[in-house]
Formats: structure tokens, C-alpha cells, sequence
């Protein structure tokens, strides 16, 4: 109860460290909708409002909607109508912008509708954009490059160290800084990651070279042959270490290196986006973390003694 009444008395007092995640209408009040046409309602009721009387929000962070699954979802409000209300808010010229709900209020155009249920909040711009940026970061088909936008925006818009970005999304602060870190690749690559071609392992493993044109030649060999993620680790590790690949040093670590410990090895590296090696005998050993530049450092640090 006290963790709710100081959630509740943030959202009041200072805008730029409010609770989210509870839900649009937990978090801003709701109001009828202010257009001269509509009747008064009850608060919290959703309204049939005009599709034509509604803005995109400026505020998104989505770069892009699949058609298909637009069109599965224009068939079902055909069917079934709008199931869910979108949320919206009024703007100065009485009509409305979304806030949530973009998707459907696209899909109901495509279905020929006139109107679509909504909920009208009382939300200022800052309210807004940090609504948009936490709802789309908590849905599961943003590509990663949309997500790691959408993280760097709130952590520059609000101030959030990667720690308070988590607490605000739900997720984990170690796949925070993984995606924060993809926004380091070059422009090329990261339109390959937007559009399919390289998966979020592809990109994280490129992030261990040292320089933007070895990561554009792999990245367009990883595309070209459409390696896996394990393939393209290896790829990489050879690159970085092409004595290893010659077989001149530590030739039998791969037949060596207990079953245990390569499992360990390589989730150690998975979970930090780092190059990592494990040297045991006997179960004493050490743990080697490489890095290529400081802000990799500087993340890892973060991570270990948060």
C-alpha cells in the first residue's frame, strides 16, 4: 500500500519519475470527450469517436506496421468490432490524438469503419511520449532497433539511468544495455536488423569488432550466407583472433573445454554481449571478460557492481 500512495504522489508532484506500467487509465485521469457533438458521459466511458477526428501521435517510436497482420486484424473488427477502446486525448483544435492503440485505430480504417471506441485522458505532451515510448517497449513486435530507439529516447527525454528504464518496462537492466548498445552500429547495419536480415544475436555479436567497416563487411557476409547466431560467434571470434583460426593458438580448446564450462562460457557472453573465456582445471579457474572500448567497460562495470 505504501509503494501505491508514493507511485500515486509522484505521478502528482514530479513528472519526470512517475510510476508506469499500471495501466493508461490507473495512471492519468479520465475524462468525456470535449467535442461539442458528443453527449456528457461518465468518467471512464468509452466513446464512439469519428476516425477522421483523430491524429497520429507524434510521440510514436514504431517505424513501422506489418500490412498482413493489419489486414488480419481489419477482418476481425469486420467481424467482431473493436474489442479493446484506444486511448486518446484532445487536442487544441477539438479533435484528438492517440496515445495507445494505433494499431487498431489503422485496422478500423482498412475495415471501413466510422467510428472506434476510445478513452479520453487528460495527458500533457510529456505524459504522452513517455506513455507511447513504455507501452510500445512492453509489446513483443517491435523490431530491435525500434526498441533500442525507444529506450535511448526515454532515457534522454527523462533522464532514466538504465536501472529506473527497467523498473519503468518490466524488463531485465542487462537486455536495457543490450539494446542500448546496438544503437552503436553503423547506420547499413542497423537497417539490416530493422528489416529482418540480421536477428538481435547477429547484431550483438557484430558489436565486438573494433571498427564500423569490419562490422559492415561481416554483416554483409552474415546476410549473404545466412549464417546462425553460433556461426556468426565463431566468425567473429576468428576475426578478432586470427591466430585462433589458423589453429597457432589454443588449437584444442574446443575439444578440450569441459561440456559445463562451454555452456557457461558462452551464456556468460550471451547475457553481457561480451567475448568471454573460462579457464578451469579441476573447478579453480579464471574468468576472462574482453572489451573493445571504454563504453563497453563502463557497462560492465555497471552490471557487476549494481
Amino acid at each position: 500500500m505504501r509503494q501505491t500512495e508514493s507511485m500515486s504522489t509522484t505521478v502528482t508532484n514530479d513528472p519526470k519519475r512517475r510510476a508506469l506500467g499500471r495501466g493508461l487509465e490507473a495512471l492519468l485521469p479520465a475524462r468525456p470527450a470535449a467535442a461539442p457533438a458528443q453527449p456528457s458521459t461518465p468518467t471512464g466511458t468509452a466513446l464512439q469517436i469519428p476516425l477522421d477526428d483523430i491524429e497520429r501521435n507524434p510521440y510514436q517510436t514504431r517505424a513501422s506496421f506489418n500490412e498482413e497482420a493489419l489486414e488480419e486484424l481489419a477482418r476481425s473488427i469486420t467481424a467482431t468490432g473493436v474489442v479493446q477502446p484506444i486511448t486518446v486525448r484532445t487536442t487544441a483544435a477539438g479533435k484528438y490524438q492517440l496515445i495507445a492503440g494505433e494499431r487498431r485505430w489503422l485496422a478500423s480504417r482498412k475495415a471501413g469503419k466510422a467510428t472506434i471506441p476510445a478513452v479520453v485522458l487528460v495527458a500533457s505532451d510529456e505524459q504522452t511520449m513517455e506513455m507511447t515510448i513504455v507501452e510500445n517497449l512492453q509489446r513483443a513486435d517491435l523490431n530491435p532497433m525500434e526498441q533500442a530507439r525507444a529506450y535511448e529516447r526515454l532515457g534522454r527525454e527523462f533522464q532514466l539511468t538504465q536501472e529506473q528504464m527497467a523498473q519503468r518496462t518490466g524488463k531485465d537492466r542487462a537486455s536495457v544495455a543490450n539494446f542500448l548498445r546496438l544503437l552503436r552500429l553503423p547506420q547499413a547495419v542497423q537497417q539490416r536488423v530493422e528489416v529482418g536480415e540480421l536477428s538481435f544475436g547477429h547484431a550483438r555479436s557484430l558489436l565486438a569488432l573494433e571498427s564500423e567497416q569490419q562490422m559492415l563487411s561481416a554483416a554483409q557476409k552474415i546476410a549473404a550466407l545466412s549464417m546462425s547466431v553460433r556461426a556468426t560467434e565463431s566468425y567473429i571470434q576468428g576475426l578478432l583472433d586470427p591466430t585462433r583460426k589458423l589453429g597457432k593458438a589454443e588449437p584444442a580448446e574446443p575439444e578440450t573445454l569441459d561440456a559445463n564450462v562451454k555452456a557457461a562460457q558462452d551464456q556468460i557472453q550471451q547475457a553481457i554481449g561480451l567475448r568471454t573465456r573460462i579457464e578451469d582445471k579441476n573447478g579453480k579457474g579464471r574468468v576472462i571478460i574482453e572489451y573493445a572500448r571504454l563504453e563497453d567497460f563502463d557497462t560492465l562495470l555497471e552490471m557487476l557492481t549494481r
